[in-house]
């Protein structure tokens, strides 16, 4: 799909197969697909053009078996971002179609809902929409304090402010078991809109101390006087960090058998 504005857009998947955590994460098998596969199927239901970005011949092979598209890229780069960024390139060389805004969607999202890709590409509506992306509130406690969800809190326009893997706001004279019911507090969902020139800038920008401090790509984009647009949904994300991750999801009944790679 497309909005009104006919932008052209590229939805692209990194997946890195050495990860620390979980080697191999791509091509784990969920009832009987690997988490690419699902990852990428569910892009397709939101976006006509999807690729997947990657260094590994495994993942490539695999994205080619179930008829996907597959660019290989550098086994250097120090994100998915970076790898975004030398995908399109590569994908607006070979293809000889300019891209307008490109879609960094997370390959470690098997049960990915295609309306946030649709909720992220209606940002570009408005053309002043450089970066985008999502953020959903937080309804409990102790999600306002667990440093593995990052916070965003955002202006009156939308506009990020600034992420933290602490709360944010710090609400000052409240028990901190009482915050969550005196104020909003959003988590960041990590899938990112960049617009094509953006993207191309930002590649080329060294790391920030805040960057460093937080352990937050996004924070560089801000400290370096760019403007992240953040689109509030309903759907929440999850994703696979960890074995530990694929059986909390069996154990709910979210899928019923995987099997990890050899």
């Amino acid at each position: 799909m497309q909005t009104s504005n006919k932008l052209n857009f590229l939805g692209i998947i990194p997946a890195r197969y050495q990860s620390t955590r979980f080697p191999g994460k791509p091509l784990v098998k969920i009832d009987g697909k690997t988490m690419i596969r699902k990852v990428w199927e569910n892009a397709t239901l939101a976006l006509e053009k999807v690729v997947v970005a990657t260094e590994n011949e495994k993942i490539k092979a695999e994205v080619e078996n179930f008829g996907g598209k597959v660019i290989m890229t550098s086994p250097e780069h120090p994100s998915g971002t970076d790898r975004c960024a030398e995908a399109v390139d590569l994908y607006e060389q070979t293809s000889g179609q300019s891209i307008d805004v490109v879609l960094n969607i997370q390959g470690d999202e098997p049960f990915l809902d295609p309306e946030q890709i649709k909720e992220l590409m209606a940002a570009y509506e408005d053309p002043e929409t450089k970066i985008a992306t999502l953020i959903k509130k937080l309804y409990e406690n102790e999600d306002v304090f667990d440093p593995n969800e990052p916070k965003v809190v955002i202006d009156k326009n939308n506009y990020a402010l600034y992420f933290s893997r602490s709360p944010v706001p710090y609400l000052r004279n409240i028990d901190k078991s009482e915050w969550i019911s005196h104020t909003d507090y959003f988590k960041h969902i990590g899938m990112y809109a960049f617009k094509r020139d953006t993207l191309r800038f930002i590649a080329g920008l060294k790391k920030t101390r805040l960057e460093s401090a937080e352990s937050l790509e996004q924070l560089r984009w801000l400290e370096t006087g760019l403007r992240i647009k953040c689109l509030e949904t309903k759907i929440d994300s999850l994703s696979v960090d960890s074995v530990e991750d694929l059986k909390r999801m069996e154990s709910v009944g979210l899928l019923k058998v995987y099997i990890l790679p050899e």
